[in-house]
């Protein structure tokens, strides 16, 4: 059975559910360590995961967990596709719900017939919903998140109009109005890549300032990512993602670099995120995601050292790895998987300023034999 089969049995079984993705993860609390997400912020995952259909569960979802405070905090992040229940969830919310309209709008993008925006990114993206980093009070819309799964926007490609394109539907579907100079920036970006990078995703944020959020995938030395932060005016100090870079390097092997950064209207932001990769991952793979228990545990090791990282907040996601765990719900039986999908280091003026882990769950519906 491939992925696209198993994905949509799991969605047929979670159906039967009757629930929300807040009745999901309530099974799940507790193996989610209260250091890592305490109790009151657990009740505000909750109210956000409410308002979202149990059948969002048959693509991954998880958490952003800052590391550099001992506030148990969390994001919620979950993944959808056209064409699904999910889908037809959010299409029915459409006039009532801002993120239910601008999802419903992408999906009419991408589900054109001979949609040039579907042939870059499949069918699939991701919502990020801020809650443990939101003020309090508020109750921003949730990011929105585009990876180039079908045809990778990789440099050396003459693929910067694919980039123009992503971003184009992203601005679209908010209702920003569309900038010239924004997707230039862009573009130009792209651009300046080296021949083995890549532009692993396009996200907005439509409650924050204006601007691009652009991950791209394939450094593969610091020598690599700094060329390509000066290439493109990046406005930060490239010596400080150097000597970071240098320092962990010397207690883990790290295999390939990941940049975030912001397109803005007048250029780059000046803050910068650093992904640091222990296995080579691409984007466009449908497991991409997937690591073995031990493949972080080097990495750990290493931000050990850094005074940044709350070291409580460090052992407890240790913990977080486990094996395929096999759950019986009345709807069927499940298979459980929990990993790390990246650990994120945030550069800002002449330091690192924050450290975040992406922690992923997933589900998949097993068949009786």
């Amino acid at each position: 059975m491939n992925i696209g089969d198993t994905v949509a049995l799991t969605e047929q079984a979670l159906a039967r559910e009757d629930g929300s993705m807040g009745g999901l993860l309530r099974h799940f609390r507790h193996w989610i360590s209260p250091t890592l997400v305490g109790e009151s912020e657990w009740e505000r995952v909750l109210e956000c995961a409410d308002e979202l259909p149990a059948t969002m569960g048959a693509l991954p979802f998880g958490f952003e967990l800052p590391l550099h405070t001992d506030r148990p905090e969390a994001d919620f992040g979950v993944s959808l596709a056209s064409g699904t229940r999910p889908a037809a969830y959010f299409r029915e919310r459409a006039g009532q719900d801002e993120t239910a309209a601008a999802v419903t709008r992408l999906f009419g993008q991408i589900d054109a017939e001979n949609s040039p925006l579907r042939k870059i990114v499949g069918r699939q993206l991701m919502l990020e919903y801020d809650i443990g980093s939101a003020r309090e009070g508020e109750t921003p819309l949730p990011g929105i998140f585009l990876i180039p799964r079908e045809r990778p926007i990789i440099g050396g490609r003459n693929r910067a109009d694919d980039a123009r394109l992503v971003t184009r539907a992203l601005v679209d579907c908010i209702g920003w109005e569309a900038s010239e100079a924004e997707g230039g920036n862009v573009a130009s970006a792209y651009r300046k890549l080296p021949e083995d990078a890549r532009m692993e995703s396009f996200g907005v944020f439509p409650s924050r300032p204006r601007a691009i959020r652009l991950a791209i995938a394939g450094f593969k030395s610091r020598q690599a990512v700094c060329s390509w932060l000066e290439d493109t005016a990046w406005p930060g100090r490239v010596s400080t993602v150097e000597s970071a870079v240098a320092r962990l390097g010397k207690r883990v092997n790290i295999v390939g670099i990941k940049a975030n950064v912001d397109a803005l209207e007048k250029g780059l932001g000046a803050t910068l995120g650093l992904t640091l990769t222990v296995r080579e991952r691409r984007g466009d793979e449908s497991e991409y995601w997937l690591d073995g228990r031990t493949d972080w545990n080097p990495f750990l090791e290493a931000l050990r050292h850094e005074r940044l990282v709350d070291p409580e907040k460090l052992a407890a996601l240790a913990g977080w790895m486990a094996k395929p765990m096999p759950l019986l719900a009345k709807s069927g039986q499940y298979v459980l998987l929990r990993g790390i999908h990246h650990l994120k280091l945030a550069v800002g003026g002449n330091r690192l300023r924050q450290a975040k882990a992406y922690v992923y769950m997933a589900l998949s519906a097993t068949v009786a034999r």
